[in-house]
């Protein structure tokens, strides 16, 4: 498994924008539907919000690009 390590300098970012922020989303379009499809998970949970917030500490998982980012 991939794994990364943004960090953030505010309380929190939305899930859509981690992705775009990230390089796993080239576009808000394409966040969404990974988003959409149910295969993120946020600690553990899978999550379908794409305004969700996250925030430090949290850990986003994308199984079917095998990867996980950790908020720090």
């Amino acid at each position: 498994m991939e794994k990364k390590q943004i960090k953030i300098k505010t309380e929190f970012i939305k899930l859509d924008s981690l992705l775009k922020y990230s390089g796993i989303a080239e576009t808000g379009g394409i966040a969404k539907e990974i988003i959409q499809d149910g295969s993120v998970k946020i600690n553990d949970e899978v999550c379908t919000m794409r305004g969700k917030k996250v925030r430090t500490g949290d850990i986003v998982t994308i199984e079917e690009l095998n990867t996980e980012i950790e908020i720090i």
